[in-house]
């Protein structure tokens, strides 16, 4: 029987991108089956300035994080987008486009996330912008999905908003702190997992799920 993983998330989040080497070991499992479920937690009423004191934090945060995981965060990252005053801290933009390659390609949403992750983490991009995330869209062979950003339709932001209210209900739900979280359903059960255990021991965690 496959266990499924929901993954509730959100792309500008740095604890959700340390969370990816762990992730995508687990989509590698044959008895797992991941399912993305963007939060839009950094959206909308979510969203918020890049001040100084924000990005003191973040920086400082995202250092803790790459000490525990190995993930890279650059100093290009920290110069051109934490750096930008310009630039808000909107997953919105980021998340719609995810939505975009659930619809065109769903097999490659994962595939498109880690890419947006790197754009901002490793690379310094504005993935804020719609034409940033078009063009990385296009650079996967994503070409549907990044059509779809140039204008977005209803249908787009329609099926955006259904899935990040999912989400949300989820967390509620579950009682979720925060992103990432995750929720295994093994058919006979679901249940929200300790999210700790995918920096302190991701082994571990992979091995629980192939046996669940």
């Amino acid at each position: 029987m496959s266990t499924t993983l929901r993954y509730l998330f959100d792309p500008l989040c740095g604890w959700c991108y340390g969370a990816t080497p762990a992730l995508s070991s687990l989509a590698e499992a044959p008895e797992v089956t991941v399912e993305l479920v963007p939060t839009g937690l950094f959206s909308g009423a979510g969203a918020r300035p890049m001040n100084n004191e924000f990005t003191a934090y973040a920086w400082s945060n995202d250092q803790r994080i790459a000490r525990l995981t190995g993930q890279s965060f650059t100093e290009q990252y920290r110069l051109s987008v934490l750096g930008d005053r310009q630039q808000r801290f909107d997953s919105g933009p980021a998340t719609v486009a995810l939505t975009a390659v659930s619809l065109a390609a769903p097999a490659r949403e994962l595939e498109a996330l880690k890419a947006i992750q790197h754009a901002r983490f490793v690379d310094g991009q504005d993935v804020t912008r719609l034409q940033t995330l078009a063009s990385l869209l296009q650079s996967l062979g994503l070409d549907q999905a990044a059509a779809m950003l140039e204008k977005p339709g209803a249908d787009l932001l329609g099926a955006n908003l259904a899935r990040t209210n999912r989400a949300q209900a989820l967390m509620r739900e579950f009682g979720a702190q925060g992103v990432p979280a995750f929720i295994v359903d093994s058919g006979a059960q679901r249940r929200l997992l300790d999210a700790s255990a995918v920096y302190s021991n991701p082994h571990a965690l992979i091995s629980e799920l192939k046996a669940a």
